[in-house]
């Protein structure tokens, strides 16, 4: 049965993970291996917080080192061990390497279009939702001013929202609101308890029920698994959190700076395999504070035309020009390029100061990856900078982790400008940018982030120190004493200047002198086993959910490789079912649902966001889950060959395997 977490034999993450080693041995010599933590069945609505708990072993009556009950375990014994946070696989088969195979050219994703009767009535929604929208609008102006008073001018006051601009809000996002903003309780890992509402008032209130739901979470950037309240990460945190407490001690120049910050700054250029880096508190303040210090004007800036809204922000107070190209459409942006060179600046035809293209790694709207590469050979034509922001793509991608360079194999001091955050694969928040050593000492001085902004809690850097050396290993081994590189001499807990060794070649592992001496890492992490198995299954869940969905007929975008899956829903109504009845199932699965503007009028989508930390049954929970709503929602539209659900199940490792189609 199982055992409350108060058991002493496993009250530290090292002893845990030991322990689970230990039942993989013993199920290995007895003839078969756990495979992954058991599936998901049955709702689990409880109504106040239990202990998590953890699997207690008997040798004697449990072959295989995890014991359950003699009958099925129910859902909430299932959620309640330590497996809520993240899964248990021990099958080698489901793993896979994220890496660009030089056998194939980049291959370019096909959006396909849903037949014409699907646009004509999603067209239609919008239309009666407008009408009647404005009608009522109208009316209720006349005969209801009390309800409309915050759209009315008042006693000489003008109305403090337009009808005009809030209309989307009131008459479409406010009717599907329970499948937004939807309150939340513990560690978004691979499950999540939700708090239950409900609203009384067509979802302009909501009321909680005091009742919480279990739910398999396919929501969250969680793309490593490092959202866990166990484990060598939340042990250094710990420690940290004695050593120097929880706030952050003013802006950068303020005297905010402490040794953890130079530690994570040396670490972060490492990891890129940069000469520098700074880090930031907040990833949106990255970009939106750090491009002003760039370009300005007279300089030109060229931008992907999906683009996060942070390099848009960043852009515009720039004042530099910009030029938007297709998405990922290395064609559009070649004719582009010769257009604004041979033209040059608007007016005075004088040529442009700078010219800086600005792309993503992943986007995590459409589930593309840039096309890197093509646009490398371009920067060697052309001679512009490039500025890759790799948000969703540094820790989730590559077979070291390193981000969309090392997924291509490429030299990342082949691109300028590396930006990236920590709040998604790192388990943490903030944001980087890792160049040269001159950029990055310009960037200091020049960009708004460091003067105005505060310094990163000390936690948090913790938890980026942490994360990012178990990505990279430890080499414990002290080498001969080389020539230093610029802010590569990390000083120890007690600022004594610390012993200089040879570092590893990129992508190589960290320097022990990298990390506090205070903060000791379990040997799975040191040695890359627990960032090994951390990166190939996530490799194995995106490619198996994405080719599985395509597979049952739906209609996806983005690479196979992408850990972000979006799941094209088209009519705004569709959006809504889709989500209350993911949440209702027997197992709750918790998902997004994205709409205009945040996507096109007409491609409303549900995205999926996977992580390591989800077993080859939860991606099976989640297919069977949308066999059954694509059906009763109409949508499964995709033009291809079909598997019926039972063989891609059985055939999921010979799926992802098969090779990328050109």
């Amino acid at each position: 049965m199982f055992k409350k977490k108060s058991t002493p034999a496993l009250n530290t993450a090292a002893s845990y993970l030991s322990a689970v080693s230990e039942a993989d041995a013993r199920a290995r010599a007895h003839g078969s291996t756990p495979s992954s933590t058991p599936a998901l069945s049955l709702s689990s609505s409880v109504t106040s917080s239990s202990e998590d708990t953890v699997l207690h072993e008997h040798d004697e009556d449990n072959a295989h080192g995890l014991t359950y009950p003699k009958n099925p375990p129910t859902s909430e014994q299932i959620f309640t061990t330590v497996h809520t946070e993240f899964g248990h696989c021990a099958n080698e088969q489901y793993r896979f390497t994220s890496q660009h195979s030089t056998d194939h050219p980049i291959a370019s994703v096909l959006e396909q279009d849903p037949p014409y009767y699907i646009l004509l009535t999603t067209y239609i929604s919008y239309i009666l939702v407008i009408a009647f929208g404005h009608l009522r609008d109208f009316l209720g102006k006349r005969f209801k001013r009390a309800a409309y008073r915050h759209l009315l001018d008042d006693n000489g006051y003008a109305a403090l929202n337009s009808d005009f601009d809030s209309f989307y809000t009131r008459r479409l996002k406010l009717r599907i609101d329970d499948c937004f903003s939807a309150p939340v309780y513990g560690v978004p890992g691979r499950t999540i308890q939700l708090l239950d509402r409900y609203s009384p008032d067509y979802n302009k209130t909501m009321v909680l029920t005091g009742n919480r739901t279990r739910a398999l979470n396919i929501s969250s950037y969680n793309y490593l698994g490092f959202a866990q309240s166990t484990g060598a990460c939340t042990d250094a945190d710990v420690e940290g959190i004695k050593r120097y407490g929880v706030s952050s001690c003013g802006s950068r120049l303020e005297g905010g700076t402490l040794d953890l910050h130079v530690q994570a700054e040396a670490l972060v250029a490492r990891f890129m395999g940069m000469e520098d880096a700074l880090i930031s508190s907040m990833g949106f303040a990255t970009n939106s504070t750090i491009i002003p210090a760039l370009v300005g004007k007279g300089c030109l800036v060229i931008s992907d035309e999906l683009n996060h809204a942070s390099i848009r922000v960043g852009v515009r107070m720039s004042g530099a020009n910009v030029r938007m190209f297709k998405h990922n459409n290395m064609d559009s942006l070649e004719k582009l390029l010769r257009e604004v060179i041979s033209q040059g600046q608007p007016k005075t035809h004088r040529p442009w100061k700078k010219i800086l293209i600005i792309v993503e790694g992943l986007y995590s709207m459409e589930g593309t990856i840039v096309k890197l590469p093509a646009i490398l050979e371009l920067k060697k034509k052309y001679k512009f900078y490039l500025f890759v922001d790799e948000a969703h793509s540094v820790g989730a991608m590559g077979p070291h982790g390193r981000g969309i360079c090392d997924y291509y194999g490429i030299n990342p001091r082949d691109v300028d400008v590396l930006m990236g955050t920590f709040t998604k694969s790192f388990g943490a928040a903030g944001g980087y940018i890792a160049g040269s050593k001159a950029l990055i000492d310009r960037l200091r001085i020049a960009g708004y982030s460091g003067a105005y902004a505060e310094a990163v809690a000390p936690p948090v850097v913790t938890q980026i120190l942490a994360s990012m050396a178990s990505i990279m290993g430890i080499n414990s081994t002290v080498e001969k004493q080389v020539a230093a590189p610029s802010r590569s001499l990390l000083r120890s807990y007690d600022n004594a200047p610390a012993p200089i060794v040879e570092f590893e070649a990129y992508p190589g592992r960290a320097p022990a002198t990298a990390l506090p001496p205070w903060m000791p890492l379990p040997q799975s992490m040191c040695d890359c086993s627990d960032s090994q198995m951390r990166l190939r299954r996530l490799a194995f869940n995106a490619r198996y959910l994405n080719r599985a969905l395509r597979k049952l007929g739906f209609i996806t975008y983005g690479h196979d490789d992408s850990p972000v899956v979006p799941l094209l829903l088209f009519n705004p109504g569709k959006m809504a079912v889709f989500s209350r009845l993911m949440r209702t199932r027997a197992t709750p699965i918790v998902i997004v649902v994205v709409a205009y503007p945040a996507t096109p009028l007409v491609t409303s989508r549900v995205r999926f966001c996977l992580s390591a930390s989800h077993t080859k049954d939860d991606i099976d929970t989640v297919l069977e889950a949308c066999d059954e709503i694509g059906d009763l929602l109409d949508l499964k539209q995709a033009v291809g060959e079909r598997w019926p659900l039972k063989e891609i199940v059985a055939r999921a490792v010979e799926l992802v395997n098969m090779p990328e189609v050109a």
